[in-house]
């Protein structure tokens, strides 16, 4: 996202290089040396109630034969103005005197602060101790003098930690955000850097009372303040803008909210008014384990807002509208084997006007121009900072429902709308993921859209070694390593399952956040019970991007939620390895021609040349082939098979850009896809990538091919919606500010799948407009109702096939050892192109080449093995004439095909 909360390509180059790229970690700082004095600044840090780290030169401990300065320390002032003038500190109204520790920090500190570790440390002086809860009220400045008294140095100070280490005991047990005792509502918000705060409650000002120890401030009163606007009226040191300032701010623990989230709502989640008929007794659907979930990700306008069908297109309400095409499809899916619909962030964001009348719409007659015009990307431009459609990935308020997709965003009506969401959804057989981000906010310190940062200023943010805000995740980072953001994510999460009985939760760049507070929200979630909470937290699925790259890369900061920590603990996370081999290059490359395994490298090769020769593209598609086979496994480590050169080798050992490939412990701890809402979506990416002769029906087989990868692995898989029915954004590789046009899903054939809407927009997009105008200007790339209908019920017959065969349900690493293979990997009787898995009972072929192959498995020769009777009586002609010779255990599989055997 930009400074605007918006994401760029840049931003997302990050996010979803992943392992392709591993990026270097932020080692900790060197010693360097001393800077003039800039308080504007913050390169000390108060890390616990005894001790501060600086980056003075001197190292951890005193260098021999240097001089040192008279002495150290830290300078506040209530009211601010602390400066250096002509070497002397003016404005400084107290002092806390601070003693060099010989040999630096504690094992232990080192442990919590990997990243301080060669700073010099200091010990507060225990005579200066009682000063340590007003010095956080104000400046602060760490300086060193000379034997003269000058300032040598001086900088501002970070208090992140020495607030945990004071304040969080006891702030982590307090009640915050509204509460209702027997019907009485109170207040409470933590903010113990603030001088004062006050409540600006229906148009009134309340003080507020603090609690020493944990640093919260609280309110009650009549029960007249119920459905009540408020906002928090702080006091309170910034050190973005050098100055004391007194913020009007909302609620980070909201739970409702007015028009444009102007102000909170004092509001009871519990009043039987906010309850939709049916809500306390709505039975779920069966619960999916993790290992077994097959998902949609959707986004909830793109469901809806093209659909003639829906009465409340682009609303929550959509998926109360039971005969639209959206609402029919859905359920389709459902009978089939899909589990879980994982909706796009649905909480409050930052960056769409709420209200209909404030949205703009773009004034072309988009339909008019070419289908490779630069005209529609031109006109959607012009109206996407106002326009109703964003991704959403731009938390403004984590805890209540976003305001455009409700029939109304002023009041709690969003919360009702939700709810019948999420009813609809479980009345159609599916259960509801919410899409998380807590990695980052819209924006931080005086901004606008600021909260957290205006309430508890430089501590919810994550800051970088001179004090900036961290934005390596696109906007403002959080900090969820400290206790009370950590806290804030539990709490989140917790609010969203009982009150919204939400059934999963998908985290948004999860490497961004510690181990730690990810296991925090799984045991949060595992204590909830139907009894005493209405739901069981236990059969709640947690998945995220495992991602290791930006500040806190390779646990500089922590141990992070990346793919390899995760495994083991029950929460999944996206594996990009099979994804990259079967599409082709990675999701940034120069030229999207570059192919992949359903893409027709070396078997089907097209004109680019950044494949190579056809030397160099069979090796890597055999390369290719060991990445998927891994994958099927469920991406195991500890997977032992014979790979395409030969060798016995490990999933952990087949290398994925310098990374492993497998990570997995057990099926269920990585997630499958060939799309997603970023990059390409497949059909766009195969346009780029299958030769451009490539008729619609083969690409079609090949999409399909491409999922089946996804399918029928051990584990969980993901697709983005609309991908069954060829689902295309007009090759847009990151539609997320692209609006209605490029975005809609079109359930009905007649409206196309979205290719050929016109060059996509120039901002993500433009390098690669010379690749895809003559792409979008073929009308044979188009599929038809006949292409579209044919993909969609492959996929079903196949999402069916994985949910009645309990071979692809395997619990265990040991069982996946024990009967899954890969007969001809690495034998001379491997075919590039073609994959052949063994599991059980069945055999799989999945065979990406254009023409029939036949795989000759002697071990098998004798056996009887047929055509899996769901795909035998379902609706893919060509795959029911794949043929098994029983006579020299040969299947033989048509081209473009997936082809499940079973043994008789």
């Amino acid at each position: 996202m930009t400074g605007s909360a918006r994401r760029t390509a840049t931003a997302m180059a990050l996010v979803l290089l992943a392992a392709a790229v591993p990026l270097t970690g932020a080692a900790a700082a060197p010693a360097a040396p001393a800077a003039a004095p800039d308080p504007t600044k913050a390169e000390a840090q108060w890390i616990d109630r005894d001790t501060v780290v600086w980056n003075t030169g001197a190292g951890p401990a005193a260098r021999g034969g240097e001089r040192a300065p008279v002495r150290t320390e830290l300078a506040y002032a209530r009211r601010g103005g602390i400066a250096v003038e002509d070497g002397g500190l003016t404005g400084a109204a107290h002092r806390i005197r601070l003693t060099p520790v010989p040999g630096g920090l504690t094992d232990a500190q080192r442990a919590k602060f990997p990243h301080l570790k060669a700073y010099a440390a200091f010990r507060v002086d225990a005579r200066d101790r009682h000063r340590i809860r007003a010095a956080l009220t104000g400046q602060l400045v760490a300086v060193q003098r000379a034997s003269d008294g000058t300032a040598k140095a001086a900088t501002g100070v970070q208090t992140q930690g020495v607030l945990d280490d004071v304040y969080a005991p006891a702030a982590t047990k307090a009640a915050l955000g509204p509460g209702f005792t027997r019907g009485t509502p109170s207040l409470a918000v933590w903010a113990p850097t603030a001088q004062d705060v006050r409540l600006d409650i229906g148009g009134r000002t309340v003080p507020m009372r603090r609690d020493a120890a944990s640093g919260v401030w609280s309110a009650s009163g009549p029960r007249s303040w119920t459905g009540k606007p408020y906002r928090y009226v702080v006091k309170v040191w910034a050190p973005s803008v050098r100055k004391v300032v007194t913020n009007k701010v909302t609620d980070p623990y909201a739970t409702a909210l007015t028009t444009d989230s102007a102000r909170s709502l004092l509001v009871d989640l519990d009043d039987p008014r906010l309850a939709p008929e049916g809500w306390r007794t709505l039975r779920k659907p069966p619960a999916t384990p993790l290992r077994d979930a097959q998902i949609q990700e959707l986004h909830i306008r793109d469901f809806s807002i093209a659909d003639r069908t829906a009465e409340h297109p682009g609303q929550y309400l959509a998926f109360t509208d039971r005969a639209s095409d959206g609402m029919r499809h859905l359920r389709r899916l459902a009978r089939s084997g899909t589990s879980y619909v994982h909706l796009l962030p649905a909480f409050d964001i930052g960056t769409v006007p709420e209200r209909k009348s404030g949205q703009t719409t773009p004034d072309c007659d988009l339909g008019s121009y070419a289908p490779d015009s630069e005209e529609q990307q031109t006109c959607v431009g012009e109206s996407a900072a106002k326009d109703a459609y964003n991704w959403g990935y731009d938390p403004l308020h984590y805890t209540v429902p976003e305001g455009s997709y409700a029939s109304d965003p002023e009041g709690p009506r969003r919360t009702v709308e939700f709810r019948k969401m999420v009813q609809g959804l479980n009345n159609a057989g599916l259960r509801t993921v919410m899409d998380v981000v807590y990695n980052h906010t819209v924006a931080s310190g005086q901004a606008d859209k600021s909260i957290l940062d205006k309430i508890v200023p430089g501590y919810y943010q994550r800051l970088l070694a001179d004090g900036s805000v961290a934005t390596s995740t696109c906007c403002a980072n959080t900090a969820p390593e400290n206790a009370m953001m950590g806290r804030l994510v539990v709490d989140s999460i917790v609010t969203w399952a009982t009150k919204y009985k939400v059934d999963g939760f998908r985290f948004d760049l999860m490497g961004h956040h510690p181990k730690a507070n990810i296991l925090a929200v799984r045991r949060a979630l595992d204590a909830l019970t139907p009894k005493k909470d209405g739901v069981d937290g236990k059969k709640i699925v947690l998945y995220g991007e495992g991602w290791n790259f930006g500040e806190v890369a390779d646990d500089a900061r922590f141990e992070q939620a990346t793919q390899r920590h995760m495994a083991g603990t029950g929460v999944a996370t996206f594996s990009d390895r099979a994804r990259d081999a079967v599409r082709g290059g990675g999701p940034f490359d120069e030229d999207p021609g570059v192919q992949g395994f359903a893409s027709g490298l070396f078997t089907d090769p097209n004109a680019s040349k950044a494949n190579g020769t056809p030397a160099e593209q069979k090796a890597r598609l055999l390369h290719y082939q060991d990445l998927i086979k891994v994958g099927l496994t469920g991406n195991l480590a500890g997977y032992a098979f014979t790979d395409s050169a030969g060798r016995r080798v490990t999933g952990a050992d087949v290398d994925y850009n310098g990374a492993p490939a497998g990570y997995a412990d057990a099926p269920g701890d990585a997630l499958a896809y060939a799309d997603a809402h970023d990059n390409e979506s497949l059909y766009d990416a195969l346009a780029f990538k299958l030769p451009p002769g490539t008729s619609a029906a083969d690409r079609a087989r090949m999409q399909v091919l491409a999922s089946a990868t996804a399918t029928l692995s051990q584990g969980p898989a993901l697709y983005q919606a609309g991908s069954d029915l060829l689902r295309s954004k007009s090759l847009d590789r990151n539609s997320y500010d692209s609006g209605d046009w490029f975005n809609a899903i079109h359930w009905d054939c007649r409206d196309g799948n979205g290719f050929g809407r016109g060059l996509p927009p120039a901002a993500d997009n433009e390098p690669k407009w010379p690749y895809a105008k003559p792409l979008l200007a073929d009308p044979a790339l188009a599929p038809g109702c006949a292409d579209i209908h044919g993909a969609a019920a492959a996929y079903r017959d196949l999402l069916r096939l994985r949910a009645t065969a309990p071979e692809f349900s395997l619990a265990t690493g040991e069982r996946v050892q024990r009967e899954l293979s890969f007969p001809l990997s690495g034998t001379p009787g491997e075919t590039p192109g073609v994959i052949t898995m063994r599991l059980g009972s069945l055999v799989v072929v999945f065979n990406a080449t254009p023409r029939e192959q036949s795989q000759h498995v002697a071990a098998l020769k004798g056996k009887a093995y047929a055509l899996h009777p769901t795909q035998a009586r379902g609706a893919d002609p060509v795959v029911k004439s794949a043929a098994y010779e029983k006579g020299s255990g040969t299947f033989r599989v048509p081209a473009r095909t997936v082809a499940v055997f079973q043994r008789g």
